[in-house]
């Protein structure tokens, strides 16, 4: 009778509370307000664990803005970003292989996609590379030509003025020294760029499938 009653406990608790869940299944946004492309996508990636664990960004070009998000989907930060100069999703061929000056307004691309991200360097700080064959990296805003605005850029309301860059992601130096750099030194990360030009379905289709 005891060996009865307790199966029909257990019985009784599987019926109520249900299969244990292994993990999120949503990112967690807090009070940030991002795209429905970036909640779908960042939902995806928690939700199919794609990310396996580690930390990861994505990259919203059209709002010229970056979400970083913990290991678990929570969001660390979100900031403003200045984007390559031309919009576009693919990098010239030999795009990391030409000096800055032989880059021409047009080839200065953000790609999108998926990247397998780690932390580097370049000639004078780290960085975190996002495509190292296309020499593109997420980085501490370059101020190193005043004529450029970065700043200011960054500092204003409108995203139109946020197309200046090679091609590379920069954030102001708060949001990559307090939360680029620490989510990613630790461990490398993944980092998704969604597309401008390209439908978000070309790149990005296991995210609007519906679950098996």
């Amino acid at each position: 009778m005891i060996r009865s009653g307790l199966m029909l406990g257990i019985l009784l608790s599987l019926v109520v509370t249900g299969p244990a869940i292994a993990g999120p299944v949503a990112a967690d946004f807090g009070r940030a307000a991002p795209s429905g492309d970036t909640r779908r996508l960042a939902d995806w990636v928690v939700r199919s664990q794609d990310a396996q664990g580690r930390p990861f960004i994505i990259v919203d070009k059209i709002g010229a803005r970056v979400f970083a998000f913990a290991t678990d989907g929570t969001l660390r930060g979100d900031t403003p970003a200045l984007l390559g100069l031309a919009e576009g999703d693919v990098s010239p061929p030999g795009i990391g292989d030409r000096k800055l000056a032989d880059i021409g307004p047009a080839d200065r691309i953000t790609p999108a996609g998926r990247f397998e991200a780690s932390m580097g360097r370049n000639l004078a700080h780290d960085i975190l590379w996002v495509d190292y064959d296309a020499a593109i990296s997420l980085h501490r805003v370059a101020t190193g030509n005043a004529a450029e605005h970065r700043l200011t850029r960054l500092a204003t309301a409108s995203t139109r003025d946020n197309r200046v860059s090679y091609g590379c992601i920069n954030v102001p130096v708060a949001f990559y020294e307090t939360i680029v750099a620490p989510l990613f030194r630790p461990a490398n990360g993944v980092v998704y760029v969604l597309p401008e030009r390209r439908p978000f379905a070309d790149l990005f289709a296991a995210a609007i499938a519906p679950p098996p």
